[in-house]
């Protein structure tokens, strides 16, 4: 139920690009802590299911960014869920290609189906090196592809000082369309990548002095007052405050660390609304398991910390008994495969008898419709949930006691349940089943009852 519908005015621009890799999350960064460095209100916003993006631009602006995602939610909960987290100027980044969806003859879940909904102007951000007249040809291509894509201008990556001036002109006289400034090809404040997206914001040793040498281009290179002029054009959006039954007070485990920090942020708001007392800690340097009535491992890459989970034998023992004791676990991708026997031969906690090894490549890469034909901790028989999975390794036994369901319609089996656990490979969006939550909430307080009565 929602309640307290109420119109917001929100400055906002997307920062989009014309494919992966060309630089948007740069952009985006560089902006930010420009904002961000004169003082200003800043809310950051990421289209797509991808968790490491956002954590470069909470580092910067000190909140969670939050993700909008059109397979997990709705345009009018995406509109909301965008309005309610709002401030006094917001910056969204695109993902992959402007248009790229969720199939390939799709824009559906695009940057630019976002953009609709959200009713924004768009930036495109796009890789000139190398480019001449060919850029003009390419950015007129992605204005008049759709005819409502609403780009309103174009920031070059990767461009030199010397050139800049004659491509903005040659630009700006075939497309009509302002050039925004440019970047340039710098390692100093290029950001590196792993696998399909970027490596992780704690990985990246000096990432304050990187991204203010990123804002110091911007304040030199983009034409940041003309971008805030455009977000102040953006129409309102309707807030609200959704209705939720507090289930009560009970405290929640979530593994933060290196190896552990893929969470959405919407998942933990959630789980706070029903009354959870969130209490992070770490698998790799903490001796202890905190006292919890759940327990949250998200995804991350275990895989590269695997020495240091292996060395920590007391955590490793004192999270299987708990998981065994009944204590009401989710554990997705990485959290997962921490409870496995073992990671390419590194003792984990033992909890399935399973081993985990690299492919070498992605493994039953993208969106997904989580179902349960039995009753468990999240899921009642015919409950669904949103998700995802992205991941390079795998386990032996991946588990087979839900279905999964792409877009497409390509099915398999997953996961592990039991009353008190779910653990898999598939990261899952908690507010588009809201009931799954709820059920977790009121695991944690039974065995809040339990425990206080022991």
């Amino acid at each position: 139920m929602i309640s307290n519908v109420t119109m917001k005015k929100a400055p906002r621009i997307m920062i989009a690009g014309t494919n992966s890799g060309c630089g948007k999350t740069t952009a985006v960064c560089a902006l930010l802590q420009a904002l961000v460095n004169r003082g200003l209100d800043v809310a950051s916003f990421k289209c797509g299911p991808d968790y490491i993006d956002p954590m470069f631009h909470s580092n910067i602006i000190g909140t969670d960014s939050m993700n909008v995602d059109l397979f997990f939610s709705g345009e009018e909960d995406a509109r909301r869920l965008f309005a309610c987290h709002a401030r006094q100027f917001n910056v969204i980044e695109g993902v992959m290609g402007f248009y790229d969806g969720m199939a390939m003859d799709s824009d559906e879940a695009s940057a630019y189906h976002v953009s609709k909904v959200l009713q924004t102007k768009v930036i495109l951000v796009m890789n000139v090196r190398g480019m001449a007249l060919s850029a003009a040809a390419l950015i007129k291509g992605y204005q008049t592809f759709r005819p409502d894509a609403h780009i309103a201008g174009v920031i070059f990556n990767r461009a030199s000082e010397a050139s800049y001036e004659r491509l903005k002109k040659t630009v700006e006289n075939e497309c009509r369309i302002p050039v925004l400034g440019y970047l340039p090809n710098d390692p100093d404040i290029s950001l590196e990548s792993r696998y399909l997206g970027l490596i992780t914001a704690s990985e990246i040793e000096c990432l304050q002095t990187k991204m203010q040498k990123l804002a110091a281009q911007a304040e030199k290179t983009l034409a940041i007052d003309i971008i805030l002029e455009m977000m102040q054009e953006a129409p309102d959006l309707p807030a609200y405050a959704p209705d939720i039954e507090k289930r009560g007070p009970f405290r929640l485990a979530v593994a933060k660390d290196k190896a552990f920090c893929f969470y959405y942020r919407a998942n933990l708001e959630l789980m706070e609304a029903l009354g959870a007392d969130i209490v992070a800690f770490s698998p790799v340097n903490d001796r202890e398991l905190p006292q919890c009535d759940g327990l949250m491992l998200g995804g991350g890459y275990p895989e590269l910390y695997a020495d240091a989970l292996e060395a920590n034998e007391g955590m490793r023992e004192q999270i299987r008994e708990a998981v065994e004791d009944g204590l009401p676990t989710m554990a997705e991708c990485g959290g997962f495969m921490y409870l496995c026997r073992d990671i390419a031969g590194k003792a984990m906690c033992g909890v399935f008898d399973t081993s985990v090894h690299s492919t070498g490549k992605l493994t039953r890469f993208g969106y997904a419709e989580i179902s349960a034909e039995e009753e468990s901790l999240l899921f009642e028989p015919g409950t669904k949930i949103k998700g995802h999975e992205f991941h390079y390794w795998d386990a032996d036994e991946p588990g087979s006691a839900l279905n999964a369901e792409k877009p497409n319609g390509k099915t398999w089996r997953c996961g592990y349940t039991s009353e008190t656990l779910y653990a898999g490979y598939p990261h899952l969006y908690l507010p588009s089943c809201p009931q799954a939550t709820q059920r977790f909430a009121d695991a944690c307080i039974r065995f809040k009852e339990r425990r206080t009565a022991r």
